[in-house]
């Protein structure tokens, strides 16, 4: 089956579907995205997402393009066009089409446009036993919790984590803080006993699994600890994890090709992911 793209009103076939070449997401990266999972024909967190691109709308100046029911239904419209019960949708909007220039042009619309297509989401047999990650310095603009179309640094730092014959690689600051990863966020487990993720301030993006983790964990009455964590606590860990829409939550077992709680996916983060697991499941 030829799968379908929404592209600024129109439902194309996925090979044609194309936008201006002044648009501003191509020329600037000056546009936002959302990623959403699929499953079993509904939209995971769909509150949330749509939460967080009005927000990220918000801090780039870019008109809301539609109402929020509106996208909705264009949402299950590609769905439904492209017959995915499980896997992603994605929607990137950006400023518009416009003759090239810095400022921000007074008359372009904003852009939309939605894909979608069938995954294999958190594949069991790898969070069966767990991922490497690699460490990379964090080189990125300080506003990461916009979630922007630019990310030549995260897609830099993923081939470095293909490279070496790892799932992630993780960002450090100069300070030697872990930030979160080039599509992920990151976790650790102390060794006694409390979650920590970092804050979510400006310098990580505050991935909508992330905030459902938090949640799960709260309503299930563990001990949690927003803050900024080294990387030589990381390597102390009880445990580690990464989550992102995609990947649920993942374990981490070798950060750098060291061993965490013995290279083998602690109970900590197998409870969560048993968890949430069951959130999406209802």
């Amino acid at each position: 089956m030829s799968r379908i793209a929404y592209v600024n009103g129109r439902y194309v076939p996925h090979r044609h579907a194309a936008v201006h070449v002044e648009d501003r997401g191509y020329q600037f990266s000056d546009g936002v995205y959302e990623v959403f999972a699929v499953a079993n024909g509904v939209l995971v967190d769909e509150e949330l997402h749509l939460q967080r691109l009005a927000r990220s709308l918000g801090e780039l100046r870019i008109a809301r393009p539609h109402a929020d029911a509106v996208m909705k239904h264009l949402f299950r419209e590609v769905l439904r066009r492209n017959r995915v019960s499980n896997g992603i949708l994605y929607l990137q909007v950006t400023r518009g089409a416009a003759p090239r220039d810095h400022a921000f042009p007074k008359s372009a619309r904003p852009a939309v446009v939605i894909t979608a297509r069938p995954a294999r989401l958190a594949d069991p047999a790898i969070t069966a036993r767990g991922v490497d990650v690699v460490t990379i310095p964090d080189l990125r603009w300080r506003r990461v919790d916009i979630k922007s179309v630019s990310l030549l640094p995260n897609v830099l730092g993923k081939q470095i984590a293909k490279d070496k014959g790892a799932y992630e690689a993780w960002m450090v600051t100069d300070e030697g803080e872990v930030t979160e990863g080039t599509s992920t966020n990151a976790w650790i487990v102390t060794k006694r006993g409390a979650l920590v993720t970092r804050d979510a301030d400006t310098s990580i993006l505050n991935g909508v699994t992330r905030l459902t983790i938090l949640r799960l964990a709260r309503e299930a009455g563990l001990s949690i600890e927003e803050r900024p964590f080294s990387l030589r606590e990381a390597l102390a860990a009880a445990e580690a994890f990464l989550s992102s829409t995609t990947s649920f939550v993942m374990p981490v077992v070798r950060i750098d090709g060291k061993p965490i709680a013995g290279g083998t996916p602690g109970p900590f983060t197998q409870k969560l992911l048993a968890s949430y697991r069951g959130y999406i499941a209802r």
